[in-house]
């Protein structure tokens, strides 16, 4: 059996949960989520609880049985508390700031970089070269901080560009570095 897939998935207060066939739709304080679940998959709400079931031991239905519990249980977070990811700018003149509905970046090119935000996502600026972006969707807001990453991605020598919050980029040694021959 699954362990991941066995566990109950708690309903914080203020959570409404509704299964219709295979389409579940969470509701909560920060938004609604709806997620189509595979057919073999049986979910169901039992009063405070949700309940993930697989028919059988087939390969498919046991790879099945987490993954799906795994996405309800995101889906129930993301509607109390949300999900965000942080974006540190490294770079000498390198900013970021807010303007209206858009990220607009000075990473090094000759133009500035416009990124809109999209609906769903909030982007913040809490300083010139720090991006938290949030959101209730836990897909949406990994999927735009790596579009927002790929515009400079950290380069391996001076480790300028834009990272996640917390990320490790190995540096290489430059062409002096490796000592000139005699």
């Amino acid at each position: 059996m699954s362990r991941i897939g066995r566990k109950p998935i708690n309903i914080p207060a203020g959570v409404t949960v509704k299964v219709d066939d295979n389409v579940i739709t969470v509701k909560g304080p920060k938004g609604t989520l709806t997620q189509k679940v595979h057919p073999n998959m049986h979910v169901s709400v039992e009063g405070n609880e949700i309940l993930v079931t697989r028919p059988n031991d087939e390969k498919e239905n046991r790879s099945l049985h987490g993954l799906t519990r795994t996405l309800i249980h995101n889906m129930v977070i993301g509607v109390t508390e949300g999900f965000k990811k942080e974006l540190d700018v490294l770079g000498v003149g390198y900013r970021v700031q807010k303007q209206g509905k858009n990220l607009v970046m000075n990473i090094g090119y000759s133009h500035q970089v416009i990124v809109p935000e999209i609906d769903g996502i909030t982007i913040e600026c809490p300083s010139a070269n720090k991006i938290v972006i949030s959101g209730p969707d836990k897909q949406q807001v990994g999927q735009f901080a790596a579009e927002i990453r790929e515009k400079r991605p950290p380069e391996p020598y001076k480790g300028k560009g834009i990272r996640y919050t917390g990320e490790y980029v190995r540096h290489k040694e430059g062409k002096a570095g490796k000592g000139a021959k005699k």
